[in-house]
């Protein structure tokens, strides 16, 4: 397949360029892997295809992909439940600051107030597109609820 996607991230402009890549990708609970003798952050997801949606013959598809990210000090979770591995999380963005040490945090959050926050020694990170595209349900909506 010719139109894969594969990047590297070194600085906290590249991640937002995954950011923008990952939006709204789908990833299960089970295909998140912490190694901390590696230092390794690692996650399988179903991307959703923004590049492509914007042409209307390719309409909305979906791609397996894989993410990573090494010199991982640490890594913390809120609301992720690793016990249930088949749960399916949301991704909204990932956001990277640097720390007073010279390490940096990267922030992935998830709808439901879920979240990874991994201190890292320097922006490291990878991600591939694994598989060919398959068609997606439908395109991913972010509709605000209007406020009164």
């Amino acid at each position: 397949m010719t139109d894969q996607i594969k990047l590297k991230a070194e600085t906290a402009k590249d991640i937002a360029v995954l950011s923008a890549l990952l939006q709204d990708a789908a990833i299960r609970a089970g295909d998140l892997a912490y190694e901390p003798s590696r230092h390794r952050f690692a996650a399988v997801l179903n991307r959703y295809r923004w590049e492509k949606s914007l042409r209307k013959k390719h309409g909305n598809e979906r791609v397996r992909a894989g993410l990573h990210f090494d010199g991982v000090l640490k890594a913390s979770l809120q609301h992720i439940p690793l016990k249930n591995p088949d749960h399916v999380l949301e991704l909204l963005a990932i956001q990277a600051e640097p720390s007073e040490n010279g390490n940096h945090t990267l922030t992935l959050t998830f709808a439901g107030y879920a979240a990874i926050r991994l201190t890292v020694e320097c922006i490291d990170g990878r991600m591939a597109d694994l598989l060919g595209p398959w068609q997606a349900k439908s395109r991913p909506s972010h509709a605000v609820a209007d406020k009164e």
